[in-house]
């Protein structure tokens, strides 16, 4: 069925066509109606000196923030109010069929943790890392480690085929 969310059953299904390619993958993290991704250790921080940013289509986030790589074993402490961006360990890769939606994990949220502020929507034909936009609003110091499953994929059959050929086609973070 077209514009449907794909089960377990179906999940597996499409990843033994080739449909759906994880890497790395982990039956362990195939979920009743998606996939489990995990926090790599790689962030960017805001850079604070900077005051204003103008926002238009060539507005380059690397330019206002600076990459940090958490050490093994270590954790990246994110404050009260605090945003940062994170990149899921997994590289993703759909047919021109799929489509897909990023969820936080309700676990996290109840913490107060925002896993993805708006960009949750995920291209037919992407095959990259997710980025995610990492907030915290709750009043505590969070402290995030790398390899938590943070996020879960959600798969979507489209009503048609197309490809996703834009800025972000080979994301990195």
């Amino acid at each position: 069925m077209k514009g449907s969310v794909l089960s377990k059953d179906k999940i597996l299904e499409r990843v033994e066509r080739g449909d759906i390619k994880i890497s790395p993958y982990s039956i362990d993290n195939v979920c009743p109606a998606g996939y489990d991704l995990t926090l790599s250790n790689e962030f960017r921080y805001y850079k604070t000196e900077i005051k204003e940013v103008i926002i238009k289509e060539d507005t380059d986030y690397t330019n206002y923030t600076e990459k940090v790589i958490v050490e093994d074993g270590s954790y990246l402490t994110l404050l009260p109010k605090e945003t940062v961006l994170g990149i899921t360990t997994e590289k993703i890769t759909l047919s021109n069929n799929l489509c897909g939606l990023l969820n936080g994990r309700s676990r996290f949220a109840r913490m107060g943790l925002f896993i993805h502020i708006t960009a949750f929507f995920m291209n037919p034909g992407i095959s990259n890392r997710q980025v995610l936009e990492i907030h915290n609003s709750s009043p505590y110091v969070l402290k995030l480690k790398p390899g938590t499953k943070i996020c879960q994929f959600i798969f979507l059959n489209m009503d048609g085929s197309a490809k996703y050929s834009g800025k972000f086609i080979n994301q990195d973070l």
